[in-house]
């Protein structure tokens, strides 16, 4: 079985507790944090491990790459604490098995993009960036071979993940891919950081979805007029996993004309969009989430957003009516890079 490597001499080590201290939905001190990571590290039971939301961001906050969030959810199977009701957990877990015999391979040599789960919004992924781009994960019958898992982490059910991931790694390997772009950025995250952190092995190149269409609007920089809209957007908690990508975020606004609007929870202090907590199910769960959502939302407003841009297809399932429902259109990136060289995506039209 693989082994989460987490480190309490880290912790021990650790100046800030910043995993913990700077939590948006926890209200936490210094002295507080460090005794009751140490006591999740130990095997033993914490308020932490009943109250956390799973929105990811203690593995952003985290200075000493320790994997809090990591370990939250490996304690909270060991300890059977389950964050989500167990008929959910249960309903999620069968959700997500590979079946119906195996997907067709051909081997490519080049480059690919999985759409993961998410093979029914292929339409997201038509036009000139992706042209000669092959696509795998297109069947909706089988794109679970193609899964990365990850959102099990909400479940706390790791053991699912280590369980079929090496599988699902295969299988994309199988293809001989040179890299494989990542259409949702927890598929980036489980191959950058996740596998990493317990010793699975990634044979192929991931890359960024972001990275990808910055690169190629750069090679069609000719084609781009630039959109104008004043633009928000949703971070979703996988992002978390690959901080490192979050600048293209900027980036591809700059690249295309959009107006960033400036505002309170981005980046770092950026909120999810509640649909964890949502899940949770818990007393006040669900009046939590609307607030949290409102705040987000009026935030927007607040800044003059005119469009809110998802990666996330679970926030933009979550938001996107909200939105709407305040004259904020949802789109999603791919679309936004679109219309900007010149295309009009279906909605569009």
């Amino acid at each position: 079985m693989y082994t989460l490597k987490f480190d309490i001499e880290k912790c021990h080590n650790c100046q800030t507790q910043a995993c913990l201290t700077r939590c948006q939905h926890l209200d936490i001190d210094r002295e507080v944090a460090q005794r009751e990571i140490r006591k999740i590290a130990r095997g033993e039971d914490s308020f932490i491990l009943h109250d956390c939301l799973t929105c990811y961001a203690c593995e952003e906050y985290c200075t000493m790459g320790n994997h809090p969030f990591y370990l939250i959810v490996e304690q909270q199977e060991a300890l059977n604490i389950p964050p989500v009701p167990r008929p959910l957990i249960q309903r999620a877990v069968n959700l997500g098995v590979p079946f119906r015999g195996e997907p067709e391979i051909g081997e490519v040599h080049g480059p690919v993009l999985n759409m993961a789960a998410f093979s029914d919004l292929i339409g997201l992924i038509q036009g000139r960036l992706f042209e000669g781009l092959t696509v795998i994960s297109t069947d909706d019958r089988k794109m679970f071979h193609y899964f990365c898992q990850l959102m099990y982490l909400h479940y706390a059910r790791s053991s699912v993940i280590k369980e079929r991931l090496p599988g699902v790694i295969n299988t994309i390997n199988r293809h001989k891919p040179t890299e494989v772009i990542c259409f949702h950025d927890e598929c980036y995250g489980t191959y950058t950081s996740y596998c990493p952190a317990v010793g699975i092995d990634v044979p192929f190149t991931p890359i960024h979805f972001f990275e990808f269409l910055h690169r190629r609007l750069t090679e069609l920089k000719e084609a781009i007029r630039p959109v104008g809209f004043k633009v928000a957007y949703q971070r979703p908690c996988s992002s978390r996993l690959s901080p490192d990508k979050h600048h293209f975020v900027r980036d591809i606004f700059e690249l295309i004309g959009a107006r960033y609007v400036e505002r309170e929870y981005v980046d770092e202090n950026a909120l999810c969009c509640a649909g964890a907590i949502q899940g949770q199910r818990r007393e006040g769960s669900r009046k939590r989430a609307i607030e949290m959502q409102r705040k987000n939302i009026n935030d927007m407003k607040k800044a003059g957003a005119e469009v809110c841009i998802f990666n996330c297809p679970a926030c933009f399932q979550t938001l996107g009516s909200l939105l709407s429902a305040e004259d904020i259109k949802p789109m999603y990136m791919s679309d936004l890079c679109r219309l900007a060289i010149g295309e009009k995506p279906m909605e569009w039209r």
